[in-house]
């Protein structure tokens, strides 16, 4: 097993410092899916909320070109996590994140 590589409750992931922020709202059911999916591969996590944060909104706009949330910001790189109409994006996000079923 490579020495970056370690096993969390219930999956493998990356052992590197990886910062993850989730700019997100109360009323987002898939804001909810994508924390809970970080939560269950145990990735921590800074939760933005773009209706109690000054400024949140307008950065997520201003660097994505739209208003729409779930988004990841992950070292530095914004990524949304789920496409219209589909929703969250499992193998996506977990390949991303270095997330991996062990076996």
């Amino acid at each position: 097993m490579p020495t970056y590589m370690r096993l969390s409750r219930r999956c493998w992931h990356l052992d590197v410092t990886m910062k993850v922020t989730v700019y997100t709202s109360f009323w987002c059911p898939d804001c909810r899916e994508a924390k809970r999916f970080l939560q269950q591969h145990s990735i921590s996590f800074q939760e933005i909320d773009i209706e109690n944060t000054p400024g949140a909104a307008d950065e997520v706009v201003r660097r994505t070109g739209k208003r729409a949330i779930p988004q990841f910001v992950i070292d530095g790189e914004w990524v949304q996590p789920y496409r219209p109409g589909e929703g969250f994006l499992y193998d996506e996000m977990a390949e991303r994140l270095g997330v991996k079923e062990p076996g």
